[in-house]
């Protein structure tokens, strides 16, 4: 399949979601989740990168949306009012260390699981 219908796949969905939920900030820590949770495979999984990071994601963490809520901002109260938005950088990157500890920690129990003659 080539790459352009994979990523396609993906971003539609990513699109909806972040026009459904309206809150820009839970759209993009959703999405940086998300990113966390695919970095747990390591890149092993092509079309998994490209569907769900590549589209879903990306189209969910929409950067050119971002610009537009610190506009807003701006031109709503100043400076203070872009504090919110300039936290997102770091709540972004908090999300995707939470998404890539919580899908290792899975990967390493769902492969605990699978390997004969392991119990706990």
């Amino acid at each position: 399949m080539p790459a352009l219908l994979l990523v396609a796949i993906g971003a539609v969905p990513g699109a909806c979601l972040r026009w459904w939920l309206s809150d820009l900030r839970l759209a993009n820590l959703l999405g940086c989740l998300g990113i966390g949770l695919l970095l747990a495979l390591g890149g092993r999984c092509r079309w998994a990168s490209l569907v769900v990071g590549v589209g879903f994601c990306g189209s969910l963490t929409s950067f050119s949306s971002w610009i537009l809520e610190l506009d807003q901002a701006l031109a709503a109260g100043g400076l203070p009012a872009l504090l919110p938005a300039l936290a997102a950088v770091p709540a972004g990157l908090a999300a995707t260390a939470v998404g890539l500890l919580f899908g290792r920690l899975v990967l390493e129990r769902w492969r605990g699981r699978r390997r004969p003659g392991l119990r706990r």
